[in-house]
C-alpha cells in the first residue's frame, strides 16, 4: 500500500495507547495516520483492568457501550487477601464521587476494537508497516521513515511500546528497572469468579485474579526468574497443583485451570520512565513513555489519560505553526509528568508490598496494609487515587499514619475533607 506523503499527525503503534491518541487527536479534525508493524492485533495479557478514570474517557469517546456489549465485567472492589481468602485490605469504589464508580475488566482485544470503532473519519490505520525512525527538519522531528516510504507530519506520536524505536531515534533516554520476578498469566475459561480484583499475598508472592468476559478470568502467578521450568502440560499441571495448594481460596479454579493450561503467557516485569515525554515535533504516549507493575492496574489507564491530555494541550496549535506545536508539547509534558510520577511511585510501593518475599519491604508492607485497612479516610483517598477520578496524593504525614508512627484523629470521621494539593492529571 502506498502511504500518504504528508499528514497532520502520524502515530506509530496501534495498541490501546496509539489508538487512543488517534481518537483524541482525530476528533479535533486533524488528519491522523496510524502505522503498526503487525498485520493483525496480537492477543496479550495486559490492559484488561480499566479504572473509573479510563471508563470516563471511553464514555466521552463513545466507546463504552461497545465495550459493555462485549461483556466487560463490572467490579466494585479491589482487595488484598491472604491465602485463605481473609481480607487484609479492601478498596471500595462505590463511595467515589461522580458517576464513574466501578472498574471494568475487559479483554485487551475488545478494548482496542471498541476504540477503533469510535475513530472519526479523519483517522486511517495501516497495518503491516514497520516504522524505523524519525525524519528531521533541522533539530525538529518532522515525520517518520517506514517500510512504505517517508511520511511527513507536523506531529509524530510514538506509541510503539517499551522498546520504542522512535523514542530511541529521537534521543530520549529511559530509566528501566527489572523486578526480581516474572509473571505467569493464565487465561482461564469456563469459570465464574467474584466481581472483585483480588491480589493474594502469599509466602511465594503475588497471585492475582479478576473476571474477564465470557465466563473467563485472568490468573497471574509470581514466579522466580529460574523457578518455572515446566516443559509439558503434565509437568505444568503438577506445578499448578502446588500453587493452588498454597492458596486454598483458589481451589475452586482447579478444574477450569487444568483445562486452560495451554492458554498462558510468561513475561518479565519492568518499570520504565522516559526522561522526556516530548521533544520538538514528537510526543510519547503509553508504554513508550512509562510502565508500571501490572499488579497496580494502572498502565492502560495512564495511556488513555496521555491521549486525552495530548489532544487538550495541542488544541488549535497545529494550525498555528511549529513553534506553537512545540509549546503545546511542552505543556503536555508539564501537565502529565506529575501524575505519571505519582502513579509510578504508588504502583511501585504497592507492588513491593505484595511481591516482596522477605526483609524490610515485606514487613513494612504488612504494617502499612494493616494501618491503611483500619483507616477509612486513607481507604477513601486510596480509592480516589487508584481510580483516577479523585486524585489527591498521600502526604508525608499520611505515610506516617500508614506506618503507625502517628495516630490519625480523623481516621473515622466520615465528614473529614482532605485539602486538595496541586491538581495532577
Amino acid at each position: 500500500m502506498t502511504l500518504p506523503e504528508t499528514v497532520d499527525v502520524v502515530v506509530s503503534g496501534a495498541g490501546a495507547g496509539g489508538l487512543a491518541a488517534a481518537r483524541a487527536l482525530g476528533a479535533t479534525g486533524l488528519r491522523v495516520l496510524v502505522l503498526d508493524r503487525r498485520r493483525t492485533p496480537a492477543p496479550t495479557a495486559k490492559g484488561e483492568i480499566l479504572q473509573p478514570g479510563a471508563v470516563r474517557v471511553l464514555d466521552d469517546w463513545g466507546a463504552l457501550d461497545d465495550l459493555r456489549a462485549a461483556d466487560a465485567r463490572p467490579v466494585d472492589r479491589l482487595a488484598i487477601r491472604d491465602g485463605d481468602g481473609t481480607a487484609l485490605l479492601a478498596v471500595e469504589y462505590g463511595a467515589l464521587p461522580g458517576p464513574y464508580r466501578q472498574v471494568l475488566c475487559a479483554s485487551y482485544e475488545d478494548l482496542c476494537a471498541a476504540i477503533t470503532r469510535s475513530l472519526p473519519d479523519t483517522v486511517e490505520i495501516v497495518r503491516g508497516v514497520r516504522v524505523g525512525g524519525v525524519l528531521r527538519d533541522g533539530g525538529r522531528v518532522a515525520g517518520v521513515a517506514a517500510d512504505g516510504g517517508e511520511v511527513r507530519a507536523r506531529l509524530v506520536v510514538a506509541a510503539d511500546g517499551m522498546s520504542s524505536a522512535l523514542r530511541k531515534d529521537a534521543g530520549i533516554t529511559v530509566d528501566r528497572d527489572e523486578y526480581p520476578h516474572r509473571l505467569l498469566a493464565f487465561d482461564v475459561a469456563d469459570v465464574d469468579v467474584p466481581g472483585e480484583v483480588t491480589a493474594y499475598r502469599t509466602a511465594r508472592g503475588l497471585r492475582l485474579v479478576y473476571p474477564l468476559p465470557g465466563r473467563r478470568c485472568r490468573l497471574y502467578v509470581q514466579v522466580a526468574p529460574d523457578e518455572f521450568r515446566a516443559t509439558g502440560l503434565a509437568e505444568l499441571g503438577r506445578w499448578v497443583d502446588g500453587v493452588l495448594a498454597e492458596v486454598p481460596a483458589l481451589a475452586p479454579l482447579a478444574p477450569a485451570l487444568e483445562a486452560s493450561l495451554h492458554r498462558r503467557q510468561l513475561f518479565g516485569v519492568s518499570r520504565l520512565r522516559a526522561g522526556r515525554l516530548a521533544v520538538p515535533g514528537l510526543a510519547l504516549v503509553g508504554e513508550a513513555a512509562h510502565a508500571v507493575h501490572p499488579m497496580a492496574a494502572q498502565g492502560v489507564n495512564s495511556s488513555l489519560a496521555d491521549a486525552e491530555a495530548l489532544a487538550e494541550a495541542l488544541g488549535e496549535a497545529l494550525g498555528d505553526g511549529d513553534p506553537a506545536v512545540d509549546e503545546a508539547l511542552a505543556a503536555y509534558e508539564a501537565a502529565r509528568r506529575p501524575s505519571l510520577d505519582h502513579i509510578a511511585q504508588v504502583s511501585h510501593n504497592a507492588a513491593r508490598m505484595i511481591t516482596a518475599l522477605s526483609g524490610a519491604p515485606r514487613l513494612l508492607g504488612a504494617r502499612m496494609m494493616r494501618r491503611t485497612a483500619a483507616n477509612p479516610r486513607l481507604l477513601r483517598r486510596t480509592a480516589g487515587n487508584m481510580s483516577g477520578t479523585d486524585v489527591r496524593p498521600l502526604t508525608f504525614v499520611d505515610r506516617l499514619y500508614q506506618l503507625g508512627v502517628l495516630a490519625d484523629r480523623r481516621a473515622h470521621d466520615p465528614h473529614a475533607v482532605d485539602p486538595r494539593g496541586s491538581e495532577v492529571r
